[in-house]
């Protein structure tokens, strides 16, 4: 079964999309007229033709007080904390319209070849906000009591139902655990779930958090089905099917969420970007080819949250099918790829996959690159899994490894090849800053490989995405809770056993503080942090922030020597009495090889970090890759 994206029901419950001049355009997020509904038949049609016993449902989803235009809606007036604007509180009217706008939504979808709907009561979206106090300060049927402020969500399904008639499906995305402070409790939510499966719904899809709690629930810190014992209480309430999700990206978790009873089906939406042949591979036997979804989030949410066109870290073909394509290549050319970071991985497999004789060369004996010092932050392990799908893909496309050997350009010459790629990825730029070469001075490189002694008064300079996982990588004890689900809990204060209001009313954080003071600085005077994944940056800077980890902006850094750090913060002095200097200010792409090879007249590419040097930027490198080898 497909589910779509979110479609609002009507203009105040989704974007105000309007061309330079202002002027309102036609939504594909909008289905509320009989010419929208035309054009979702393309999509239904394609769907039943490729695969006649699939379903498609369209879920209907209407953003309230986080909808996206000047019109937004709300049971009360209540500016949510990541709202873009103040919703207008619901008249009786309004509430009439917006539950008849729901109902010929749905309408509109089973004319439109639907199968059936979602509507999302959950995540802080308009029916969530009917449910709980704190956004629904109503007096009248509305509100008050919670049999009140279920009301809505209960008539909408109702109405629904009695819209589309027996034979279609309805889901309700229920808000099995908000981790809302005086959220909806236990009770509440099992009451809720027997109310709509009473007014028709035909499954209920579990959903957790809203998106302005502060717990973490997608991101790569989480472990694998956290949430799915959550859907099993609620499974034992209802007697509809029951859909899990969340962290849930390989084959073999899924089929462990069935097999012990936590739900009736099992949803997956970032792993599908991440592989489009997920399933078919899992069927085929082929999981170690699976390119698995490792929940960085930096080109699916974080480009929808920012308005870009929707991809993956990993696969940046996802939502680019008509525009980034390859096939079997009529000029087969020998070619030489030097680096075996992710930019020269993703080039050897398409570049061998369509018929061109690879070879990869590597100085290090191990492919990976710089993900191979990723995967060695805790809440990071699943980049163990990028690595995997690429040696994976090594054997399956025949590629000719030669790692630990340093290639280079005259041997590249005397080999004969036909193009060079040369992904020979960065090196850490040393700041110009007198005494860099004190012995107090580590590079991220030997902090992360534990080359070097680390003291236990540390200074970080750059808080980039290198300078957080460094800090997280020192002030961090024990196990990593990416792979503890009770540890997890712990850490974000969340009580799964005994659910109280939201799963986190009265539940403080174990916060684990480190033995270590550390110091995270920065040159610009933004807060730190702020360049950040929008979607998972937050959850650093908190976990950060709990340790006790000092973060510094507006740093103008003077010397180092044997006191310390001598820095200058608002043009006053200050020194910082620390044992060690870990410097992650940023890279120098190695372009020497790639110098060499133009001096010879060799053909050749410049791709990933070795061709811009930003951070650790592997979207960017792998996608300039893909491209490129489709071309070649």
């Amino acid at each position: 079964m497909i589910i779509t994206g979110g479609i609002s029901p009507n203009e105040e419950g989704g974007m105000a999309i309007t061309d330079e001049q202002g002027n309102p355009l036609a939504s594909a997020s909008k289905l509320n007229t009989q010419e929208e509904a035309a054009g979702h038949r393309m999509v239904t049609d394609a769907v039943h033709e490729a695969a006649p016993d699939c379903k498609i449902c369209l879920q209907i989803l209407h953003m309230g007080a986080l909808a996206y235009n000047e019109g937004a809606v709300a049971p009360s007036p209540v500016r949510s904390r990541i709202g873009a604007f103040s919703p207008a509180e619901l008249d009786e009217e309004g509430i009439e319209k917006q539950i008849a706008d729901h109902a010929y939504c749905a309408t509109l979808a089973k004319q439109s070849g639907y199968d059936g709907v979602e509507i999302i009561g959950s995540a802080g979206y308009l029916l969530s906000t009917f449910l709980v106090e704190k956004t629904n300060q109503r007096t009248d049927q509305w509100g008050g009591s919670y049999e009140n402020r279920m009301r809505f969500s209960v008539e909408v399904i109702r109405r629904v139902r009695e819209a589309v008639g027996k034979d279609f499906i309805v889901i309700f995305r229920i808000a099995a655990m908000d981790m809302l402070e005086g959220g909806m409790s236990w009770e509440e939510i099992a009451l809720l779930a027997k109310a709509v499966e009473q007014a028709g719904a035909s499954m209920i899809s579990t959903h957790f958090v809203w998106h302005e709690a502060q717990v973490p629930t997608i991101a790569t810190m989480v472990p694998r089905r956290a949430f799915t014992g959550v859907t099993k209480r609620v499974r034992g309430e209802v007697s509809v099917p029951v859909i899990t999700s969340n962290r849930i990206n390989m084959p073999d978790v899924a089929e462990a969420v069935l097999a012990d009873g936590d739900a009736d089906l099992v949803s997956m939406a970032r792993p599908m970007l991440a592989d489009a042949e997920l399933v078919k591979k899992a069927a085929e036997g082929r999981t170690e080819e699976i390119n698995t979804c490792i929940a960085c989030n930096q080109a699916c949410l974080d480009h929808a949250f920012a308005g870009k066109t929707t991809s993956c870290l990993v696969n940046p073909r996802a939502c680019h099918e008509t525009v980034l394509n390859w096939g079997p290549t009529e000029q087969p050319k020998k070619i030489a790829v030097v680096g075996a970071g992710p930019a020269g991985l993703s080039y050897a497999t398409v570049a061998a996959e369509r018929g061109h004789a690879v070879t990869l060369y590597d100085a290090a004996d191990e492919i990976g690159g710089q993900f191979n010092l990723a995967k060695q932050v805790p809440g990071k392990e699943e980049f163990h899994e990028t690595i995997r799908y690429y040696r994976a893909m090594m054997t399956k496309h025949e590629v000719t490894m030669c790692l630990g050997e340093k290639v280079d350009a005259q041997a590249l010459v005397d080999a004969g090849f036909d193009h060079v790629v040369v992904a020979t990825g960065i090196s850490p730029r040393a700041p110009d800053i007198p005494g860099i070469d004190h012995e107090k001075v580590v590079g991220y490189i030997d902090a992360i490989r534990g080359n070097k002694p680390i003291g236990q008064k540390v200074a970080v300079i750059g808080a980039g995405g290198i300078g957080f996982d460094v800090t997280e990588l020192i002030t961090h004890q024990g196990k990593s809770s990416a792979l503890d689900i009770e540890l997890f809990a712990k850490e974000w204060g969340v009580d799964f056993d005994n659910h109280p209001r939201g799963g986190v009313t009265g539940v403080e954080p174990v916060v684990i503080k480190s033995d270590r003071e550390v110091w995270l600085m920065q040159r610009k005077d933004t807060p730190v942090g702020r360049g950040l994944g929008k979607t998972t940056g937050w959850t650093k800077r908190i976990l950060l922030n709990r340790r006790g980890v000092n973060m510094v902006n507006a740093v103008e850094y003077v010397r180092i020597d044997d006191l310390g750090l001598h820095v200058l913060i608002g043009g006053q002095p200050k020194t910082f009495e620390v044992d060690t200097v870990i410097i992650c200010a940023g890279q120098l792409p190695e372009r020497g090889l790639y110098d060499d090879l133009m001096t010879k007249g060799m053909s050749a590419d410049l791709i990933g970090g070795a061709y811009e040097a930003v951070e650790l930027d592997a979207k960017t490198a792998i996608n300039q890759a893909t491209h490129l080898a489709a071309a070649v």
